[in-house]
């Protein structure tokens, strides 16, 4: 399972809210709703985020292994 628990503490430190994601780089609030709720979005999207933020996709993103 992939989880974006990270995105948050990240985009904290660099100073960007989730307005600022909707408003300022035209990420869908949909799009934000799937980041909170752990659901899929497509590479572009994670490539966007991380150009967004300056930072590598482990700081957005990370894989959690199910059994």
């Amino acid at each position: 399972m992939i989880v974006y628990t990270k995105l948050w503490d990240t985009m904290k430190a660099k100073g960007v809210s989730q307005y600022d994601l909707t408003t300022k780089h035209n990420i869908s609030k949909s799009t934000i709703d799937r980041l909170r709720n752990n659901k899929p979005i497509s590479i572009v999207t994670a490539d966007i985020l991380c150009n967004i933020l300056d930072c590598d996709v482990s700081d957005i993103m990370e894989h959690i292994k199910q059994d």
